[in-house]
């Protein structure tokens, strides 16, 4: 089996104290006419997490799918662990130690949660001379408990399937994947999009849960109150460019609207 080693915070702490993990600087993406990113720059250091914030069509989409390979940019660089990269799809940037958790999900309803957090990675035994054979599904199983547990997600029943789950639960099972398998870095579009009070505390513990276990994390939200409740640091952008920077301990729901409203809020690194 190649398993997930859960070395994360190792790897993340290679980066010398106090340099970025990931930096993009200028990054520019047009559609048509439509110039969504328009020089941006974006900074992600070791074991923290930080919040990009932006009004609807300031560009935060676009960034992340840049950022996580899934679309190339028209102009600027990126630069892991202090090197210029290219990623030239989703997978080169999962090489990297990147992983993405979307609005959508992309769970399989009909499946298990340990179906789900080995999808595409699927574990087989092995067959005759040397052939794969059957999927390992007990090992697949026992990993995914393992993994589950350290990020303390509780479900009823592992073997219902997700569409089952209620949406907390999947949202759960959608960071578990991600965490299982990122070595540095999570971006998480609007985790805790149409979840109950309950259900929203649990994802954003879990967040906290996974920073702990030395994974950094990129969190896309429009909730100020829980962007400043659970962020290191905050990022906005306004108009395709990053216009401030925060502390989010020393920053107030009316610094981060200010910023993102007119790009004229007095912002600290």
């Amino acid at each position: 089996m190649t398993s997930h080693s859960f070395a994360s915070a190792s790897a993340a702490h290679r980066v010398p104290a106090g340099q970025p993990l990931l930096q993009a600087t200028g990054l520019k993406k047009s559609f048509g006419h439509v110039q969504a990113v328009r020089g941006a720059d974006f900074t992600v250091y070791p074991g923290e997490i930080v919040s990009l914030i932006g009004d609807n069509g300031a560009g935060k989409s676009t960034l992340v799918k840049m950022l996580s390979g899934a679309i190339a940019p028209d102009e600027g660089t990126i630069e892991f662990r202090g090197a210029e990269v290219r990623f030239d799809g989703p997978t080169a940037a999962r090489e990297h130690g990147i992983e993405t958790v979307y609005q959508d999900l992309a769970l399989a309803p009909d499946l298990d949660p340990s179906a789900n957090l080995f999808l595409g990675r699927e574990v087989f035994r092995k067959g005759p001379l040397g052939k794969l054979g059957f999927l390992d599904k007990a090992t697949m199983l026992g990993a995914a408990r393992a993994e589950m547990s350290r990020l303390g997600v509780k479900l009823k029943d592992v073997s219902a399937p997700v569409a089952d789950l209620s949406g907390g639960q999947r949202q759960s099972v959608a960071v578990a994947r991600a965490a299982m398998w990122a070595k540095d870095i999570i971006f998480m579009d609007e985790p805790t999009a149409a979840l109950g009070v309950v259900q929203t505390e649990q994802v954003l513990e879990l967040i906290r849960r996974v920073k702990t276990a030395g994974i950094s994390v990129v969190l896309i939200s429009h909730n100020m109150l829980q962007v400043l409740e659970v962020s290191d640091r905050v990022e906005v952008l306004r108009l395709g460019q990053r216009v401030a920077r925060f502390s989010a301990a020393d920053a107030t729901v009316e610094d981060l609207v200010a910023a993102m409203t007119s790009g004229t809020a007095e912002a600290t690194n």
